[in-house]
C-alpha cells in the first residue's frame, strides 16, 4: 500500500525540506518576470493567477487595489511565491520607479493588441524583469495600466467566447514567455 506522507502541494523534490530551505532554494531559480494583478473589485481568480506564477517561477506577484483575495484557490503556493502589494496609483508608480522593467506587457484583447504567438519578448538579462499586466473579469485592464505599456498582447482564441478567464490567459502567457525567453 501507498501512503502519501507529504500534505504540501510541494514536487517531491521538496519533500523533507523545510519551508525556507524551499523558498530560498526557488527564489535562486527564478525567471525574470513578475505579474501585477489588477484586483479592483476582488477578482476571485487572482489565486489562480499566484498558481501559475509559482508553476512559472515568476520573481513577484504584484496585487494593484485590494489587498484581499480568497487563497483556497492557490492549494498553498503562496506560501512559496513572493508577493507585494500596492494599494494605490501614486503606490503603484512608487513601485515602477524602484523597479526597472526591461519591458511592460498587458495581456487582454483590446484593440491594437498584437497576437502572442508572434510577439517577441526581447532578451532581458537576469537584472531585468518583464512586467506581465493582468486586468479582472470583465473589465480587463484598467486605463491607468493599460497606459503604462509598451506592448499590449492578445491570445488568439477560434471559438465564440469575448475572453478567457484571466486565470486561464496568465497561465497561457507564463508559459509563452518560458518558452520563447527561458528555455532559449
Amino acid at each position: 500500500m501507498i501512503v502519501r506522507k507529504e500534505t504540501r502541494n510541494i514536487i517531491d523534490h521538496y519533500h523533507y525540506w523545510k519551508h525556507d530551505a524551499i523558498l530560498a532554494d526557488l527564489d535562486s531559480k527564478r525567471n525574470n518576470f513578475q505579474v501585477l494583478c489588477s484586483n479592483l473589485h476582488n477578482d476571485f481568480n487572482i489565486a489562480t493567477v499566484i498558481r501559475n506564477a509559482n508553476a512559472f517561477l515568476s520573481r513577484k506577484v504584484v496585487i494593484y487595489g485590494s489587498k484581499q483575495f480568497d487563497r483556497r484557490g492557490t492549494v498553498g503556493t503562496h506560501h512559496y511565491t513572493r508577493l507585494d502589494h500596492v494599494g494605490s496609483e501614486e503606490g503603484l508608480k512608487e513601485y515602477l520607479k524602484k523597479n526597472k522593467f526591461h519591458r511592460i506587457v498587458g495581456i487582454d484583447n483590446v484593440d491594437g493588441a498584437r497576437s502572442m504567438p508572434k510577439y517577441d519578448w526581447g532578451r532581458p538579462d537576469q537584472s531585468q524583469d518583464v512586467l506581465m499586466i493582468f486586468g479582472q473579469e470583465q473589465l480587463g485592464i484598467p486605463q491607468n495600466l493599460l497606459d503604462l505599456c509598451d506592448d499590449v498582447v492578445y491570445i488568439p482564441q477560434y471559438g465564440s467566447v469575448r475572453s478567457l478567464n484571466v486565470g486561464t490567459a496568465s497561465g497561457i502567457a507564463m508559459y509563452d514567455f518560458c518558452s520563447k525567453v527561458v528555455n532559449k
